[in-house]
């Protein structure tokens, strides 16, 4: 249910923006993976280990009342035992040097995808040019 409602909201989302934004999101999208990668990274760095998300199953007791019908308006209240699932969030030791290493890698790699989305980048601003109307509003 979690991932269909995450889906419809990042669908709706992705209907946002100008064309020319949505052409330069499309054209720097990897730049935008490597960015959200380094910050995570320097995060670790920064605080000497890593979060790691973890799914654990816990049970719980549920309402199971069958549905009124026709044949059994009143039907006999009951209860069962459903499995829940939650993601917790906790620390992990990693290799400091490592991950120094992962990160000086993800900095490299980030200005050769800068580098190479320029012309991208101008070729979606002179097909998407964008004009500044009444207010200041662009379209």
């Amino acid at each position: 249910m979690r991932r269909l409602m995450a889906l419809a909201l990042f669908t709706t989302l992705v209907g946002c923006g100008t064309p020319q934004q949505q052409c330069i999101n499309s054209v720097t999208r990897n730049l935008q993976v490597v960015d959200r990668l380094i910050a995570e990274t320097q995060g670790n760095v920064s605080r000497g280990f890593a979060y790691v998300n973890e799914t654990r199953t816990t049970p719980r007791f549920s309402d199971c009342t069958p549905r009124a019908t026709t044949q059994n308006p009143n039907p006999v209240p009951r209860g069962c035992w459903e499995d829940v699932s939650t993601t917790v969030r906790r620390p992990a030791a990693i290799d400091l040097d490592a991950e120094a290493a992962k990160l000086a890698s993800l900095q490299r790699k980030r200005t050769q995808l800068a580098k190479d989305s320029g012309p991208a980048i101008q070729a979606c601003q002179m097909q998407f040019p964008e004009t500044q109307g009444p207010g200041g509003l662009r379209y």
